[in-house]
């Protein structure tokens, strides 16, 4: 999602600080699945630099202005860590649904993921109107 906005972003000439965390810790450190940068790069989005990390309690959730979950499960897990202050930044990035793990899939369900992230990340940018650069 990370690189998919913030080159979305850039193309639109909008300034938005983008980042990524997970809920878990165990991937912390990693790059993205390999699968998953193989079809990024297909369609122009390097993946290389990214790492995973997880979610700071409770900074990241003061200095963004909106966290996006994938899941419902993380949305939960986001909900029950929030600042109460913070809990009206927290959204599912594809609205009112599930963003599908394609982790047991083949390549195809990795094309379709970041298929609807780009659809989702097109919307969240129109929906922010960040002021341009």
């Amino acid at each position: 999602m990370e690189a998919v906005l913030r080159r979305h972003a850039l193309q639109a000439g909008l300034d938005i600080e983008f980042d990524s965390a997970g809920t878990e810790s165990y991937h912390v450190g990693d790059p993205p699945d390999s699968r998953s940068q193989k079809v990024a790069a297909l369609r122009g989005y390097s993946l290389a630099h990214l790492r995973a990390r997880k979610v700071r309690v409770p900074d990241d959730f003061i200095h963004f202005d909106l966290i996006l979950a994938a899941d419902e499960t993380h949305l939960d897990w986001l909900h029950d860590h929030c600042p109460k202050e913070h809990q009206n930044k927290l959204r599912l990035f594809l609205g009112d649904q599930a963003l599908p793990d394609p982790y047991y899939g083949e390549n195809d369900a990795f094309e379709d993921v970041l298929t609807a992230v780009e659809g989702a990340a097109a919307y969240w940018l129109k929906t922010l109107g960040a002021p341009k650069r």
